[in-house]
């Protein structure tokens, strides 16, 4: 499944979820900014959530980043994907049909839009200008329903008394200066872009809604009486529309506009249950990057795995060596002194004398000393590092990397006919010399598919090595593989 249908799944998948979570929990409020708000959200969440990686934010965390940088080299995940067969099949044929009908359905929808845009314009062109009561005003030629369009009202002065002009105007101001028309092209272009989902008509219908109902708020506020201007607006119900893409004063859900303004206002406390779309949106975020946060910890469970066996072998080793010591110590300290006779304690004396001097002549053994550290601390970097001070790098980078197995790399065809994909996880280490040496397959799919992983991984040019303190040293690196089917 390609990266970017996995996309517009996730982002169908959440608007059916934020329209449910709606209605369940917002639908009846009259918290109408707020609402307003959380519509808005709903949209830009659905759009922004598929691309946050929480992957990068997990390892990026303090305790996280420093168990992983101690305890494993992973190199970026790199996809490899057949070449198309020829053959011709169902699925395929199916998959160029639905492609074909989604992508004549946003055409005809964006045609569509853009001739609503352009007839706007174009009343706006060709429309008398006034000012009423202040407020500019475009006269539309014929009588229809006043409508606005960011900043511009839409009136048929002759076909309404000055009462209804003027609570016209402060409704349709309402919407201007609030910039309602940026919610209304938000959804209208979400709409097209998934209009094969029916929810996604709904929320739109939602949001066209909480508009009107924001302007119709505003108008009672300010004074006017409630009763006239419902009526105002049931004598308006007729009238035809000049376009769809603006905020309408007259529009078709008149049943539920009148049963909102006579709504009793909703209690203030109830404002706390839009605290509810933080754990919502934190929900979501980890259902769709629950396959990467697997697959971090999948591998630093792997590495501490490693690590800690290497670190349990080593231990016994010192415990061994340090009980044979402590044996040795013992046996020297309860090993019988001998006595020396008379004789042996006059010849001992001019010995022992000897033996002071010479410790005290100025006899150097700085250099061997210094030669014994050095040979040390070189043998302990024989051993294998996860991570050191300069990391050995493929000539040219990890993007020279990926190109470098993007070519080299064949999809086995045994794999291919039994339709086999997935990840394989390779490890391999990058000697001091720079060679790659010991790739092992710790995850795994199908032995094909794992024995070209690892023929790659042999195959690779040297690197530059790693270095440690001055010391090349040499590095273990995992490296996943995700073969994927055309």
């Amino acid at each position: 499944m390609s990266p970017e249908l996995i996309y517009f799944i996730k982002i169908n998948a959440a608007l059916v979820i934020f329209y449910a979570f709606y209605r369940l929990f917002f639908y009846k409020d009259t918290f109408f900014n707020l609402r307003r708000f959380i519509l808005v959200g709903f949209f830009a969440l659905a759009l922004g959530y598929p691309v946050l990686n929480l992957q990068e934010w997990v390892t990026q965390q303090e305790p996280i980043a420093e168990v992983i940088q101690m305890y494993s080299a992973i190199l970026p995940e790199i996809t490899v994907q057949s070449e198309a067969t020829a053959s011709t099949s169902w699925t395929g044929i199916f998959s160029l049909i639905a492609i074909s009908v989604y992508g004549a359905g946003i055409v005809m929808l964006f045609i569509r839009f853009f001739i609503q845009l352009g007839s706007i314009v174009w009343i706006k062109t060709s429309s008398r200008v006034s000012y009423i009561n202040g407020i500019k005003v475009y006269h539309l030629k014929e009588p229809a329903g006043p409508f606005s369009f960011f900043q511009w009202i839409f009136l048929h002065p002759e076909t309404h008394s000055p009462d209804e002009q003027d609570e016209i105007l402060t409704h349709e101001l309402t919407h201007a200066r609030q910039w309602h028309s940026i919610d209304v092209m938000i959804s209208e272009l979400i709409c097209i872009i998934c209009w094969i989902n029916p929810f996604v008509w709904l929320l739109k219908r939602e949001v066209r809604h909480n508009l009107e109902y924001l302007a119709d708020n505003n108008v009672l506020k300010l004074g006017y009486d409630s009763r006239n201007y419902q009526y105002h607006l049931l004598g308006l119900a007729h009238q035809q529309s000049a376009s769809a893409l603006y905020n309408n004063f007259n529009v078709l859900h008149l049943k539920n506009r009148i049963r909102m303004m006579n709504k009793e206002r909703s209690h203030s406390l109830s404002r706390t249950k839009y605290l509810l779309f933080i754990p919502l949106t934190a929900v979501l975020m980890l259902i769709s990057n629950i396959e990467a946060v697997a697959r971090v910890t999948i591998q630093l469970a792997e590495s501490m795995q490693n690590l800690l066996s290497r670190n349990q072998a080593v231990t016994k080793e010192n415990y061994l060596v340090e009980q044979e010591t402590d044996e040795l110590i013992i046996t020297a300290h309860h090993a019988p002194a001998p006595v020396p006779s008379p004789v042996e304690e006059a010849i001992q004396l001019p010995a022992e004398t000897e033996m002071i001097n010479a410790q005290q002549a100025p006899i150097s053994t700085e250099i061997s000393t210094e030669t014994v550290e050095e040979q040390t601390e070189e043998a302990d970097y024989d051993a294998v590092f996860t991570v050191v001070e300069e990391m050995p790098s493929f000539p040219g980078g990890d993007q020279e990397l990926l190109r470098y197995i993007n070519r080299n790399v064949r999809y086995p065809e045994i794999a291919q006919e039994n339709g086999l994909q997935g990840r394989v996880v390779v490890t391999f280490v990058v000697n001091k010399d720079g060679t790659v040496s010991n790739p092992e397959v710790v995850r795994g799919i199908d032995p094909s598919l794992n024995m070209e992983a690892l023929r790659i991984v042999m195959s690779m040019p040297e690197w530059t090595p790693g270095r440690q303190r001055g010391y090349n040293v040499a590095v273990k690196y995992t490296l996943p593989i995700v073969f994927r089917l055309a």
